[in-house]
């Protein structure tokens, strides 16, 4: 079995025999259904409605506080510049994610519907990776092994296997 991932978000991506090794994941060679090297685009237009909703509930809160505090002029004039403030962190935010440049990622999936990414800084490094696991797929002696990253997105690393519309067993 390969080495434990290094620390540091970088991942041990591995041809040992007819195994394709993502960091401690497993996926037999004849199992696999696509391998591609392609850059990410960033859903913008997602993300603009994200910051819209956001947009409108803190418009909301802001109006409720206001009214509450009617009467109380000292807590409304405390609590503009904490409106004010967590605003200026929305946007700023939503900004960075909405000019965040497309991402270089391989994306490896299965028969059974399993999907791992990763990332480099160039796509024609992932395509050398890319390349060397479609050979293996048709060489059984072929072994190589490369060094990715781990795609972080807001929920943690992308590293992970998912079944895709799997809704287990119904009865």
């Amino acid at each position: 079995m390969p080495p434990t991932p290094r620390s540091g978000g970088v991942l041990e991506v591995s041809v040992h025999r007819r195994m394709l090794w993502i960091g401690p994941a497993a996926f037999p060679l004849n199992n696999l259904t696509r391998v591609e090297a392609t850059k990410l685009k960033p859903e913008r237009g997602v993300t603009f409605v994200r910051l819209l909703k956001w947009l409108a509930f803190t418009a909301v809160v802001y109006v409720f506080f206001m009214a509450a505090t009617e009467n109380e002029a000292e807590v409304a004039e405390s609590g503009q510049p904490m409106f004010v403030l967590f605003l200026v962190g929305l946007i700023g935010y939503f900004v960075k994610v909405l000019v965040e440049p497309a991402k270089p990622i391989l994306a490896v999936e299965t028969a059974g519907g399993s999907l791992a990414v990763v990332t480099l800084p160039s796509v024609e490094q992932l395509r050398t990776i890319a390349g060397q696991i479609v050979h293996a797929v048709n060489h059984p002696e072929a072994e190589f092994t490369a060094y990715v990253h781990e795609l972080n997105n807001y929920n943690g690393p992308v590293f992970h296997q998912n079944g895709a519309q799997n809704t287990g067993i119904k009865l």
